[in-house]
């Protein structure tokens, strides 16, 4: 028999293991199926689970009251989702306990981007655009300049949303960015096409996850969360074409 005390932890355990869910870039039938196995596991009767992009409200037979998550920021981190995942098979397997599974889950949520991670963002997102200047558009001759306008478009993607916090903010300044160095090089000599350089410059930029989750919400039935991320993904597009389409005009 579950202690009251108990029951109250295992809810407030699938409640927080939704946010990090969705606050990490999950899509929603994955966050629906975790809440449903970590409240299985810790022995909550008739558990139900109302899931969005901006909140959780979650119940149970067990108890009187419901338990509600406000979710107002969302980012993409894989890592964090796998970490949440692995902690909900632990406890599926019976490898940790309830409370060890809570601690670990608040431990999760604590965990900050190290001082190292940005700069090898950056030089990921470097090599992807030139990656992908190539892949896209042929282009050889002018790679190095998608490398380093890549890479700088980034850090100052990764600057603005750490700054003001709005995402959107950070992809239009970011392609302000990639057009207006795309372009100079260009009038300088140093290369040749600045619409291949911009194509692969706004590759790491382009909404790639939350247009994958739509796709998976939509094809699951989940008809809030679905529309909801591809206004996302279209909205992410609308700042990187205006951002590109104003350096253009001006340029």
């Amino acid at each position: 028999m579950l202690t009251e005390e108990r029951r109250i932890l295992a809810l407030r355990t699938c409640v927080l293991a939704g946010r990090l869910l969705i606050e990490n870039g999950s899509n929603m039938e994955r966050v629906n199926d975790t809440l449903d196995r970590i409240a299985k596991n810790a022995g909550l009767r008739k558990f139900q689970a109302f899931t969005t992009l901006t909140g959780i409200v979650a119940s149970s037979d067990d108890l009187p009251n419901s338990q509600v998550a406000d979710i107002r920021r969302r980012k993409n981190d894989l890592s964090k989702v796998a970490a949440v995942n692995e902690v909900s098979r632990e406890l599926a397997s019976g490898l940790i306990e309830l409370p060890e599974a809570h601690a670990q889950l608040k431990s999760i949520e604590r965990q900050t981007t190290d001082w190292w991670q940005n700069p090898l963002e950056a030089f990921a997102a470097a090599i992807l655009s030139a990656a992908l200047m190539i892949v896209f558009t042929g282009d050889v001759v002018d790679w190095w300049a998608a490398f380093i306008i890549g890479g700088l478009s980034y850090a100052v993607f990764s600057f603005v949303v750490r700054k003001f916090k709005i995402q959107y903010l950070g992809e239009f300044c970011a392609s302000l960015v990639i057009g207006g160095l795309a372009i100079l090089t260009v009038k300088l000599g140093w290369t040749q096409n600045a619409n291949s350089i911009i194509i692969g410059g706004v590759m790491p930029l382009v909404p790639g996850i939350p247009l994958t989750n739509a796709a998976r919400d939509l094809v699951s039935g989940n008809l809030i969360s679905g529309p909801t991320r591809g206004i996302e993904a279209i909205l992410t597009a609308v700042a990187i074409g205006s951002a590109i389409v104003i350096v253009m005009r001006f340029s």
